[in-house]
């Protein structure tokens, strides 16, 4: 008896989902609910699970993109399993039209190339920059899901080479290697990738807040030196007792949180109501916080900042930081999102006009630290100068629903928290 493998339900408005990688070979045997082939969506990346026991049996390939409801491959569930059969066998792209023989065997008989063989879990992207950088695969150590390599495992093994394994008499710090001569032509080659489908997600949801909303955004500047004070006199003992350190991050969050709550228009999202637009407002502020991968942007949420604290702020966002770096953010964590923080500053960016994340109205821009000649702020109009650590703050929001002074006011709002962090103490 055969089973059908289907692409599941994978959340609202996917419709459909790319084979990113099989992490079970054809023709291998696979235990019930062991995870034989990752997808790629336009919000996440996430394995599928067996749904029997079997022999599997692929009908796409890697790269092909799969309606939601529709098989991919089959279990045989009639076929015995094989003597000695371990749950780890050889990857995809080694194994395609292999027998069932024992993966014991299979990773004896598989011929190894300069790239570690393919008898090693890994994305294509990895294999391929293993190739050309001409690293053994067997060498790196895996961080993806089911113990697979990716690409920014090889980058990393790249940078730290294991050592050449010592003979005996061999000396204890072998000569260097001699340097690669200096290749003086020049390149003018190209290359083509195919888009991920997180990309042409990123890609369409950037065009269409640019072509929706009427995106203006508006600057102010902060001094940072009463939140570093702060930050330093407190962070062995906040990292003592709770287990995560003191970022910037949190003082930022609870300051949005606070403005949102101060000016909830910027917390409303524009929709169609059945006798024209309307504006929902939300009394809670599930807050998303941009973050970089090897893959792209992605924006997490971390729900109801404004009841939580500092250590639980510091805490949620360490765990989707986590998450997001190693592909295993889940829908859920992915949508909902009242309002958005980038932090271009750990970039070095200096100052930009972040796009708004559609529904919201609202997105607040971080950069780096300067310190940079102001005048006193204790002593204005005196002409004063001191050098402070100051950050430019911008905010992008949707003119349509917050008007300027709304805007402006409200990143005033922010300015004042982190200027005078005891005002979030005191809820003012």
């Amino acid at each position: 008896m055969a089973t059908d493998i289907i692409i599941p339900a994978l959340g609202e408005s996917i419709t459909e989902a790319v084979i990113a990688s099989w992490l079970k070979p054809d023709g291998a045997w696979v235990d019930r609910d062991e995870d034989i082939v990752e997808l790629e969506t336009d919000k996440v990346t996430m394995p599928l699970p067996a749904p029997a026991a079997g022999i599997l049996k692929h009908s796409v390939e890697e790269g092909d993109t799969i309606e939601v409801g529709a098989s991919i491959g089959t279990l045989d569930e009639s076929a015995k399993k094989p003597e000695g059969a371990s749950q780890k066998t050889t990857s995809s792209k080694a194994a395609k039209g292999a027998t069932s023989a024992p993966a014991k065997e299979a990773a004896t008989t598989a011929t190894p190339s300069h790239a570690g063989g393919r008898n090693v879990l890994a994305t294509p992207l990895a294999r391929k920059l293993a190739d050309e950088h001409q690293v053994d695969l067997t060498s790196v150590t895996p961080t993806g899901p089911g113990g697979r390599i990716r690409e920014h495992d090889v980058v990393a093994a790249l940078g730290t080479p294991s050592p050449p394994a010592l003979s005996n008499g061999a000396a204890k710090h072998p000569a260097p290697p001699p340097m690669a001569p200096v290749d003086s032509t020049f390149s003018r080659g190209i290359r083509r990738e195919r888009m991920s489908q997180l990309r042409q997600r990123i890609a369409s949801r950037l065009v269409e807040a640019q072509h929706t909303a009427a995106m203006l955004t508006t600057f102010n500047e902060c001094d940072m030196t009463a939140v570093m004070e702060l930050r330093t006199r407190h962070k062995d003992e906040f990292l003592k007792k709770h287990g995560v350190k003191l970022g910037f991050m949190s003082f930022f969050a609870k300051a949005a949180a606070s403005a949102l709550q101060t000016f909830p228009q910027v917390n409303a999202f524009l929709v169609a109501g059945e006798k024209g637009p309307e504006l929902e407002y939300h009394d809670y502020c599930d807050i998303a916080f941009a973050v970089g991968t090897d893959k792209g942007l992605v924006v997490p949420v971390l729900r109801n900042c404004e009841s939580l604290g500092f250590a639980q702020i510091e805490q949620g966002l360490g765990e989707l930081a986590t998450k997001a770096r190693e592909g295993t953010l889940t829908l859920e964590e992915m949508q909902g999102g009242t309002f958005t923080i980038s932090n271009g500053g750990v970039y070095g960016s200096m100052m930009s006009t972040p796009i708004l994340n559609p529904p919201q109205s609202g997105i607040l821009g971080m950069h780096n630290i300067m310190r940079r000649a102001v005048e006193h702020p204790d002593k204005p109009g005196s002409g004063e100068v001191v050098i402070r650590p100051m950050m430019y703050l911008a905010l992008s929001y949707d003119h349509r629903v917050v008007d300027g002074e709304g805007a402006v006011r409200f990143l005033r709002h922010i300015k004042d928290c982190i200027e005078h962090p005891e005002r979030l103490l005191l809820s003012l």
